[in-house]
Order: structure tokens, then sequence, then C-alpha cells
């Protein structure tokens, strides 16, 4: 009698044969960075930079439009290979392998209305409302918010609806990253709205560790990486230097 046996891979393993190399990439809505375009397809200065990094390293990239809190789980369990995000996660410690490249960053903003006193230290949060974005924690700074007693913390479901909230006097604040909302500061009174710098924070590529390829495959990230900005196909490797925050930002968060 002959017995057939059949081994089953894992799925966070990344298939190695030639025929398929795909890696699966997910991505959020956070225009003009990441985001899904009217077609469905996946859109945004990041995602155009990952596809062509990804193939550069060997490998047909395989996009899955997620909201940021599966993303996380995704890359805990293996479920997705690679994130194009935010560095340094404290929700994602010891979960992920983080590219040595950092190509973009992002700034996180105190949006307000004018006339409202302009936020220069985490100080002035006392006694106020503070509009948050529903699904980002601001790498770990909401819980430290919603930790604060005498700052109330209100969520909208997204950047439109945030900053409404914050014409009609919802809250004292809006913290949102500065791309996604200029690319939403569309309507009239929208002009009303100022903004100050909370902190600078690098974007690179995050590996799951349930992968066992995780870091070969940030290694090819990187070289990859390196490659093409030798060749001027890519932006030129950034000197990470000391990155801006606000006076008073918590230490834990930096």
């Amino acid at each position: 009698m002959i017995v057939a046996l059949v081994v089953l891979k894992p799925v966070s393993v990344l298939a190695e044969t030639s025929d398929n190399r795909s890696l699966r990439i997910a991505y959020v809505e956070f225009p003009p960075i990441t985001y899904q375009a009217s077609d469905g397809r996946p859109a945004g200065s990041f995602i155009e930079l990952t596809r062509k990094i990804a193939v550069e390293a060997g490998y047909e990239p395989e996009f899955l439009f997620l909201p940021i809190s599966r993303v996380y789980l995704y890359l805990r369990n293996g479920r997705i290979d690679v994130w194009p995000g935010s560095a340094n996660v404290p929700a994602l410690n010891g979960e992920v392998l983080e590219t040595w490249v950092t190509p973009l960053a992002t700034q996180l903003s105190a949006w307000y209305l004018e006339g409202t006193e302009p936020l220069t230290h985490f100080d002035q949060l006392q006694g106020k409302t503070v509009i948050t974005i529903g699904g980002y924690t601001y790498g770990g700074l909401l819980y430290w918010l919603e930790a604060e007693g005498s700052i109330d913390v209100t969520q909208a479901p997204n950047y439109r609806a945030a900053l409404e909230m914050l014409k009609l006097g919802r809250g004292h604040y809006l913290f949102g990253h500065r791309d996604p909302v200029v690319e939403t500061l569309t309507m009239p009174k929208d002009e009303k709205i100022r903004e100050s710098a909370i902190r600078l924070r690098n974007l690179t590529w995050l590996f799951s560790l349930a992968n066992p390829r995780a870091a070969i495959l940030r290694e090819e990230f990187d070289d990859a990486y390196i490659r093409l900005a030798e060749k001027g196909e890519v932006p030129p490797i950034r000197n990470l230097g000391e990155s801006f925050v606000i006076p008073g930002f918590p230490e834990q968060y930096r």
C-alpha cells in the first residue's frame, strides 16, 4: 500500500517558488500617502514607492486595503507580510521588523479654529477637549490622552467629520496628520482652521515577525531601496537627525 504524505505550509510563510513571489502588503486610508482610489485600486506616494521597491526586490506586490486595527492584527498573526506605515508603533513592539531606510515622514498636528490659542506646549491641553480619528492611536499617544483626567477625548470616524466637529465647537483641538488633513480642507469655511505642529514621525516598512523570512525581506527591501536611490529612481536616503517634538510631549511616546 502506498501512503501519500502531504505537507502543508503555514499561511505566514511567503511562497518561495519562482512563479509565486507574491508579497502581501497592507495599506490604510491615509491620503495622499496611502489610500484606495475611486476605482478600488491602491494609490498614494508611499504605495507607488512600495510597489517599485517590491518589484526591484523580486516580488509581486499584492495590496490589501484594511482598517488600521486590522493591520495591527494581521501583522501579529502573519496574514500580511508588510505594512508601509509609521515607525516605532508601541502596539507592534516585538511583532515586526522595520527597515533601516525610512523614505518619508509625516507630521502630526493640532488643528484649531482661528481665535483659539495656538498649541505650543502640551500643558495647554489641560481642561480642553481633543478630537481624534477613530482607529488611530497616534503611536500610543491616544492612551496617554485618555488616561489624563483633565483632558476630554472625543472621536470622529474620519477627517471630514472631525473638521466639522471642530467648526461646531465640539472640541478645542483636532489631532490629525498633516497630509490627510490638508487633502480634506476643501470647504469654504475650512479657511478659518489653523495648525500647530506636534511631532514628526518617520514612515518605514514593517515586516511581520510571524513570517520566518521577515529578516530576509527587510534586508531585501533595504538593498533594493539603496540600489534605486543610487540610480536616482527613488528619493535619496534620508538623514534622520533630530525630529521635532512639541515641548511637554509625553516622554514614553516620543
